[in-house]
């Protein structure tokens, strides 16, 4: 046999051993994680539902999905634990950052001004934006003029095209 021939099956075969070790790897992190489960611990289920996990069980877990209401789930339906702070965060609506209070001004004015409070600034620039766009209208009169020359030159070619190039109608 030539190896050309076995190389696919090779290539093959050791890549799906790469994929399956992957997955084993996984699959054992996750066995390890909901084997150290304990109560008071903040969890999301597979389903995208946050918890706090109140027992556990063998193959189960006593969760309390909100405040007085308990529910029995699989711990293979466990899809992570969250530490205090992220659980917080995503349940109760806890701030990320409490030392920083963000605060947004009542107007745009403060937005605008220049830093060393020179108005004469902004208006410069404002001569020179107007002093840019042109909103002359004989100009665009000119091009629209143009555009229907070269839109009648183009008709005329069409129409000597269709007679065969002669200039007889």
């Amino acid at each position: 046999m030539d190896i050309t021939i076995l190389l696919p099956f090779i290539v093959l075969i050791g890549a799906m051993f790469l994929m399956t070790r992957s997955a084993k790897n996984k699959q054992r992190q996750m066995m390890s994680m909901r084997d150290q489960l304990q109560p008071g611990s903040g969890v999301r289920t597979v389903g995208g539902m946050y918890a706090t996990v109140k027992e556990v069980h063998e193959d189960t877990l006593l969760l309390e999905v909100a405040p007085g209401v308990h529910a029995i789930y699989a711990k293979n339906s466990i899809g992570a634990v969250l530490d205090d702070a992220e659980y917080n965060r995503i349940v109760h609506g806890a701030p990320e950052f409490d030392d920083e209070e963000i605060t947004a001004p009542d107007d745009a004015s403060s937005l605008t001004e220049s830093a060393d409070g020179d108005d004469t600034a902004d208006e410069d620039d404002r001569r020179e934006t107007s002093d840019k766009i042109d909103l002359d209208k004989k100009d665009a009169a000119d091009d629209a003029a143009d555009g229907d020359a070269d839109a009648a030159d183009a008709a005329d070619e069409d129409e000597k095209k269709k007679n065969g190039g002669s200039a007889a109608k």
